[in-house]
């Protein structure tokens, strides 16, 4: 049976670490106007991986960040990737997931 472990009983490196923090620290700032006036400039920077907080009297407002384009996976080399994992007893991993998570199907109020 798998053991509910908290984000403290991880060790550092193995906790998930923000995105929003690296982003931020390496998003170039630009104000309300240079958004405006230089949007071009900003989207051809968006092409190329830039971000971009936009800021308003120095507050920033929004973050411009670049759409992750999804990569084709052939079905071939998903399959290959799992070929030499464990099979899965069906019965064994919905037990484990019911004594990890509440599944309660009474409505709330």
């Amino acid at each position: 049976m798998l053991e509910r472990v908290t984000s403290e009983q991880m060790p550092v490196t193995s906790r998930a670490r923000s995105a929003r923090a690296t982003m931020a620290s390496m998003s170039q700032r630009i104000t309300q106007r240079e958004f405006r006036n230089e949007s071009g400039r900003i989207m051809r920077a968006l092409d190329r991986g830039k971000s971009f907080i936009v800021t308003r009297n120095g507050v920033p407002v929004g973050e411009l960040i670049p759409f992750r384009q999804r990569v084709f996976v052939p079905a071939e080399a998903a399959l290959a990737a799992f070929a030499d994992a464990p099979r899965v007893a069906p019965g064994r991993f919905r037990r484990d997931v019911d004594a990890m998570i509440e599944q309660d199907p009474t409505p709330r109020g």
